[in-house]
């Protein structure tokens, strides 16, 4: 497992910054130009129309990140 730490929020420039509360993108503020666009495919994946329903998508979430063994 691959471990990066987190950039401060703060550090973040302000226009790269998100609406995350949960802090999960705040990874990518390594590298903050990407936490935008990594933050709509979010939104698109987990709240768009589609055959599965967002309880679904979050427990697939949930299986992966335990199999990748994810510290969030």
């Amino acid at each position: 497992m691959a471990y990066i730490k987190y950039v401060d929020p703060n550090d973040i420039p302000e226009e790269h910054r998100v609406n995350d509360t949960d802090h999960i993108l705040r990874i990518h503020g390594v590298h903050s130009e990407i936490m935008r666009h990594h933050y709509t495919l979010y939104k698109e994946l987990m709240y768009s129309k589609g055959p599965l329903t967002r309880i679904q998508r979050e427990m697939i979430a949930v299986a992966i990140s335990a199999i990748n063994e994810c510290h969030y």
